[in-house]
């Protein structure tokens, strides 16, 4: 993992804002179509000197009106402020937001009674490693076809999508995906915590480069809704909104539900089901 997780999101984030997202001309000449850390730091009142300190882990503690200025600048979204402020939180090593906590593979009844209620639609609980815990009938019938559920009950996104040849054919879209399979590791103490270090490790040895890669840059804040696109082996080309859902503290999980995002994809999962054309509707774009 990166040691300089602030500094990575930082820079991630300077270079996704074009100069006139924030009023500034675009000039010629840019290597990149964001920011520059000169404009970065006029617009958040600091120096020049002091944005190249904190995107190169030199500095890792600024103060709360300086993250504010930052985040104003870089127009942050609220969770992506939230998240910056807990960066600034794990430089202190006494700190971890996960304490002692241990991992919790059981799913409380009232989860699970709310995945019911979810029928037909896919929908999956997952913890920290990424490992699916329970999941819909319609889970089932969507991702059983890609060879994702094939390990005898226990199943591990992470593990699939960089160790298993069918994911590239299941996911389009797999570089997309294995980034913010990654983000999803990342956002939390990682190798700080035992059972995600021992995951880390064995995706290290498996997936090499294409997961390391991905460690030292990819920023850890994964997306919590989207689309994705599927290439599913009976159903064709489908193309799914997906909501993350965080539950209680206490359980560290999340529920992720997919609707379709478009009519054909809508048809394809009623027939996946069984069901008359109409049963799921599609989100508008």
């Amino acid at each position: 993992m990166s040691d300089n997780e602030l500094g990575l999101f930082l820079r991630t984030r300077r270079e996704a804002v074009t100069p006139a997202e924030v009023g500034l001309p675009t000039g010629a000449r840019r290597r990149t179509p964001g920011l520059r850390r000169s404009e970065l730091a006029t617009l958040a009142g600091v120096s020049i000197e002091y944005i190249t300190r904190l995107e190169q882990g030199r500095d890792r503690r600024p103060s709360p009106p300086v993250l504010g200025a930052l985040a104003d600048a870089l127009q942050l979204a609220p969770s992506e402020r939230v998240h910056l402020h807990r960066l600034t939180k794990a430089a202190d090593a006494g700190f971890s937001c996960m304490g002692g906590a241990q991992l919790l593979r059981e799913v409380r009844p009232t989860v699970r009674a709310v995945l019911d209620r979810l029928e037909p639609a896919p929908a999956v609980v997952v913890n920290r490693l990424r490992e699916a815990l329970a999941w819909t009938e319609g889970y089932e019938r969507l991702m059983a076809p890609t060879g994702l559920l094939d390990n005898d009950g226990w199943v591990n996104l992470a593990l699939f999508v960089f160790t298993d040849p069918r994911a590239r054919t299941a996911y389009p879209d797999w570089e997309h995906v294995a980034d913010e399979v990654v983000a999803a590791l990342k956002q939390g103490p990682f190798r700080a915590d035992p059972h995600i270090a021992v995951l880390i490790d064995e995706l290290t040895v498996a997936a090499g480069a294409e997961f390391t890669r991905r460690v030292e840059t990819v920023p850890s804040l994964a997306a919590a809704t989207g689309v994705t696109r599927l290439a599913h082996p009976e159903a064709g080309n489908l193309r799914l909104s997906y909501e993350t859902l965080e539950l209680s503290a206490d359980d560290d999980q999340q529920l992720i539900v997919y609707l379709p995002a478009d009519e054909p994809t809508a048809h394809a999962l009623d027939a996946l089901a069984g069901r008359r054309p109409g049963g799921l509707r599609a989100i508008s774009s």
